[in-house]
């Protein structure tokens, strides 16, 4: 177990993202470092506007630094072509977002057999790949149902049955309890849990939920594009605990 807290799995050095805002350029991570063990599960908290999201898109390949260094499994991402950061994005991670996007016109089976033509799987084993996924995330019996005949919480269950059909071995979840009621919530969260603790996956989510980012490991607080804190959940709880939300 320790060999694998030596060397992280990614690892970010004053990572900095700048937006152009007309001609005002606007500072949305302003010098991050931050690594991430394999098998590890971290939560990113942090007020509306601190870079969680931005973060979060950097980590997953969806958009690039504007300067720092990104080193996934050792490799720096700066030096990789395009054709394989799209592979590795691909591949490598899986994608939960608040907002399941779900094509409303597709089965879930459907809906979880898009990354799988992306990744160039054979059209006869999409299928069952899916149907598979489904199963592990307790949606066997859901498989032919569109969207609109889901609840939210099964909605967001075939979204996380999407992001691990291609097997990854990095799950990034934005908000993924954000939309949904407090027992659907637990729900997912339980989910996410088992995934990490049973079947190893390395797990990042940017929540908002005191409550939710308990669960992780370990928990990084954003403001103003940069680390403030990092603390275990435990002394997270204990805080929320003592200071609840004002309803």
């Amino acid at each position: 177990m320790g060999a694998r807290w030596q060397t992280p799995l990614i690892r970010l050095e004053d990572i900095r993202k700048t937006y152009l805002m007309g001609r005002v350029p606007v500072g949305a991570l302003r010098g991050v470092n931050m690594d991430v063990r394999d098998r590890e599960m971290v939560a990113i908290m942090g007020p509306s506007g601190s870079g969680k999201t931005t973060l979060l898109n950097v980590l997953g390949l969806l958009d690039s630094p504007s300067t720092g260094s990104y080193k996934l499994a050792g490799d720096e991402v700066a030096t990789l072509s395009d054709r394989r950061r799209s592979q590795l994005r691909n591949q490598r991670f899986g994608f939960v977002f608040q907002i399941h996007n779900l094509l409303p016109r597709l089965t879930a089976a459907e809906n979880v057999m898009v990354p799988l033509a992306y990744a160039g799987v054979r059209r006869g084993d999409r299928l069952p790949r899916a149907e598979a996924a489904l199963e592990a995330v307790g949606l066997e019996k859901r498989v032919h149902h569109r969207p609109s005949e889901l609840s939210g919480g099964e909605q967001q269950r075939v979204a996380i049955a999407r992001a691990l059909v291609n097997r990854p071995s990095v799950i990034l979840a934005d908000e993924p309890t954000g939309n949904l009621d407090s027992a659907s919530g637990a729900d997912i969260m339980e989910l996410i849990e088992q995934l990490h603790r049973y079947q190893g996956v390395t797990v990042v989510l940017v929540t908002h939920d005191a409550s939710v980012a308990a669960r992780a490991e370990r928990v990084v607080q954003l403001r103003d594009g940069v680390v403030a804190d990092r603390s275990g959940p435990g002394m997270l709880l204990a805080s929320f605990c003592r200071s609840p939300p004002r309803l």
